[in-house]
């Protein structure tokens, strides 16, 4: 299906792809002799052309790949106007300063992504330790969205940190993956839809005007476990937090699909909002954030 059959058309900002050349692109040591789900770069382009998503951040991996950004690099590279690359890079590791500017003079980077998933609730040297900071020095030298995705036990102690970051470089994007991620049970009576997914933390760096947020299939499954209409949730988030301040994101290769399973999910959360919303929140923060410009995305390949 071509775009114009979709209303609005995604921007895709959160995709995994999962590689079946195991020997070319081979998974970190845990996962080695598990099995795992593939999701290729030609499945995510399959679906992306079925369901209107002319362009897409691919998000490397961790938990599959660690810090080896080899398959969303090639992937990227391969089809420069529909995948940009998001990479990951340990903050504290010296040899990642020398890593992004080898990547960045080589192709078009689209951003870095950090997280530690095995870090210790007080733990904030994986994104403000005195190394971590130079990388986050380069990243805003190179014009390069950072998102962060922190687990649910992190987030009270880590988000307060993060701040101190968007405040140190105003100019710089900065997206929370997944809305922090908390989605549960509970708030207090007379609560908006979206007040028990919504932290003092994440309020307090929603202060910061270069913070944005991402929507994604994790949010979607979440508030379908807690039978919360997404498009409530949605409308009363953005109600607080600004349209200008949302964007889309799959998370297929995490999130179970189909792909468009999801995407048409996230296009129903969208339905509450006026046609210029829906569109902004779509496509154009997105494509505003990662300095798209009409000549440079979703052509063909």
């Amino acid at each position: 299906m071509s775009t114009s059959d979709h209303d609005p058309p995604i921007f895709d900002t959160h995709a995994h792809i999962i590689s079946g050349e195991v020997e070319r692109y081979p998974l970190a040591d845990a996962y080695r002799d598990s099995s795992v789900e593939i999701f290729s770069v030609d499945d995510l382009l399959a679906g992306m052309d079925d369901q209107g998503v002319p362009h897409a951040c691919v998000v490397q991996r961790w938990f599959q790949y660690r810090d080896d950004n080899s398959y969303v690099l090639d992937a990227c590279a391969d089809h420069p106007h529909r995948l940009t690359p998001v990479i990951m890079l340990r903050g504290q590791d010296p040899a990642s300063l020398d890593r992004l500017r080898e990547y960045a003079g080589r192709q078009r980077i689209g951003g870095i992504r950090f997280t530690r998933p095995e870090l210790d609730v007080e733990d904030t040297g994986w994104m403000n330790a005195p190394q971590t900071m130079r990388l986050w020095e380069l990243a805003a030298e190179l014009r390069l969205p950072v998102c962060f995705i922190m687990f649910d036990p992190h987030t009270e102690y880590n988000l307060p940190a993060m701040r101190r970051i968007a405040e140190r470089f105003p100019e710089l994007p900065i997206l929370v993956d997944h809305l922090g991620v908390r989605i549960e049970p509970g708030g207090a009576a007379g609560a908006r839809p979206h007040e028990f997914a919504v932290s003092d933390a994440l309020r307090d760096i929603a202060a910061c005007p270069n913070v944005l947020f991402k929507f994604t299939g994790i949010n979607l499954d979440r508030l379908g476990q807690v039978e919360v209409d997404p498009a409530v949730f949605l409308r009363s988030f953005a109600d607080e937090f600004g349209v200008d301040r949302l964007v889309l994101g799959t998370d297929i290769g995490q999130t179970k699909g189909p792909y468009d399973r999801i995407t048409g999910a996230l296009r129903g959360a969208l339905r509450l909002f006026d046609a210029s919303e829906r569109r902004a929140i779509g496509f154009e923060n997105a494509r505003r954030v990662y300095d798209m410009g009409e000549g440079t995305w979703g052509g063909s390949s």
